[in-house]
């Protein structure tokens, strides 16, 4: 294997959390794990992160402490991306918070609603006419209060590339690591993931998390067929040998995928070595033929059938996207974009 050299150092994406007390502490982990470290030792940094709230000093938290917030919201002014990781209090947002969220939008920066965050930006009013997510619990109260915005209960996260929302906090962590991929491309993203000991994308919805009417029994959990079919993406496993491995029929297959993570087994699978092109093709010269017998596509004829049908471009193209990136010293042309297609 051919590995590119080592790209050049990269102009630092500015990521702002904004804090409000008391600050609930997972959440704002959530965005700490994914922009405030590097993806493992010897990795050059991407992302530049800085914590911010309205009144600067101590900020209690939910975990019984406090932590020292030294910056206020000027740090907004120079953010690319603003992330509000979810606040215990909602109710009362104030006015300078939402006006410093709505000029950093106007300005360009990215503004993320991890949780209960989508609040603070339907506040903004930058959520007005679009869909967006937010915890189950909490989305019918998000819809009531702001009766603009397309609340969606179902899923994980949405992006609109400028303004993106998650779902309860875990799904924080699939948001921030989309938008990571988004800007540093998919190998960077699964470095990050790697270093998590979580995987890159995770399917589904949050309906399977919501609490359920009456009780009954919990399905089968698909993790191990999963974590057995990542390890052999490179050879020709299909649907019928996912469901002998489960030891159940396809259907009963189909089924599960379907119930758990909202997609059938064959575009989960196809997705997943998607991703794996998109990897090689940025961390690697190998050729296409070779990149398709890798992930398990065959030949080069149906990697770029398959590949051009999920994200609209070519595996060469989106390889000299890549390659312009790097030479350019930045992401796609600034914050939340995707290649150029």
């Amino acid at each position: 294997m051919t590995l590119r050299p080592p790209p050049k150092p990269l102009a630092l994406h500015r990521v702002v959390a904004l804090v409000r007390p008391p600050q609930p502490v997972f959440a704002l982990a959530c965005a700490t794990e994914v922009f405030g470290d590097p993806a493992g030792p010897g990795v050059l940094a991407r992302y530049a992160f800085d914590v911010c709230t309205e009144h600067p000093g101590p900020v209690r938290t939910s975990g019984g402490y406090d932590m020292l917030v030294a910056t206020g919201l000027e740090a907004l002014e120079r953010a690319d991306t603003v992330v509000v990781p979810g606040w215990h209090d909602t109710t009362d947002i104030p006015a300078t918070v939402a006006d410093g969220v709505r000029r950093a939008h106007e300005r360009g920066a990215r503004i993320v609603g991890i949780c209960s965050g989508a609040f603070v930006l339907a506040a903004a009013g930058i959520l007005d006419g679009r869909r967006a997510a937010t915890h189950w619990a909490q989305a019918a109260e998000l819809a009531d209060r702001y009766p603009r915005v397309r609340v969606d209960p179902a899923v994980l996260y949405v992006d609109h590339g400028d303004v993106a929302t998650s779902a309860g906090s875990g799904a924080g962590v699939d948001l921030c690591l989309h938008l990571v991929s988004a800007d540093q491309g998919a190998a960077y993203a699964m470095r990050i993931a790697r270093q998590l000991v979580m995987p890159p994308h995770r399917e589904g919805c949050q309906l399977q998390y919501t609490e359920l009417p009456t009780a009954g029994p919990v399905a089968d959990s698909l993790a191990p067929l999963l974590e057995w079919v990542t390890e052999r993406l490179d050879q020709p496993v299909s649907v019928a040998d996912m469901a002998a491995r489960s030891q159940v029929s396809t259907r009963t297959l189909t089924r599960r995928f379907t119930e758990q993570l909202g997609i059938s087994p064959g575009r989960w699978l196809l997705d997943r070595r998607i991703a794996a092109t998109r990897a090689l093709l940025e961390e690697t010269d190998l050729p296409v033929e070779t990149v398709a017998r890798r992930v398990g596509l065959s030949s080069a004829v149906n990697l770029r059938r398959r590949f051009h049908e999920a994200l609209r471009t070519t595996p060469a193209a989106y390889r000299r996207a890549f390659r312009a990136r790097d030479e350019a010293g930045g992401p796609f042309g600034g914050p939340g974009r995707t290649p150029p297609v």
